[in-house]
């Protein structure tokens, strides 16, 4: 595993997403901060977390501490969460610093998953909407189940979709997320291709409910 010096915070990374996405990220090498409203929360998670990996690498904090030392700020809490923890702490985050944005907005009607489309396009657009301007924000992570980032041993064997208006930011990004075991990322573009990527968790989604699976993921031939 090859120690990377580039610290990746977590704002919200308490729930499966954020415990997952911490636990491959420091597999990769990676310095990961797990942010939460609640320090004793933080605490546990990277105790758990480190106890996984079998030696203290994951470090903990409030979001507002973990947004300042971050070089990689990810969010990961549930999409009606999104705007106002990324609001909160936005003026914490470090010149030169990414957000990187892992929400998708789903809302559930009768058991079933549907795309709750927010007025800009989709939730990274709604995201990018309200970031201080300075910060780059890529879409990244969102169709990669919890359940299968958080099993330690795991191989993800999938691809990931990037997006982002800022080209710099989004290869920033992808070459870090190359570090991460069985995971490709795919170069999607420009923003607005979040209104297909986050749809095609919707469909992921669905998939795992009608096969009676947590694991569906993406995998793109011939790229």
């Amino acid at each position: 595993m090859a120690t990377n010096d580039l610290t990746i915070g977590l704002l919200g990374g308490t729930g499966p997403e954020g415990r997952g996405l911490a636990l491959q990220w420091a597999r990769a090498g990676f310095q990961v901060v797990i942010g939460s409203r609640s320090f004793e929360r933080a605490e546990k998670t990277a105790d758990d977390l480190n106890q996984v990996l079998g030696k203290k690498v994951v470090q903990h904090g409030e979001n507002g501490r973990v947004a300042a030392l971050s070089e990689f700020i990810l969010l990961a809490v549930p999409f009606e969460h999104a705007a106002s923890t990324m609001e909160a702490h936005q003026n914490d985050f470090r010149p030169g610093a990414i957000f990187i944005d892992a929400t998708v907005p789903v809302s559930f009607e009768g058991g079933k998953a549907r795309y709750a489309e927010p007025p800009e396009g989709s939730g990274s657009e709604h995201l990018r909407a309200r970031l201080r301007p300075d910060i780059p924000l890529v879409a990244a992570f969102k169709t990669i189940p919890a359940h299968l980032l958080e099993e330690a041993d795991a191989d993800l064997d999938c691809d990931d979709f990037v997006a982002s208006d800022s080209k710099e930011a989004r290869t920033r990004v992808m070459e870090a997320m190359a570090g991460i075991t069985g995971l490709r990322p795919i170069d999607a573009g420009l923003l607005d291709s979040a209104r297909t990527i986050e749809r095609l968790t919707v469909l992921a989604i669905g998939i795992n409910r009608r096969y009676k699976v947590k694991t569906a993921r993406y995998r793109v031939i011939g790229v």
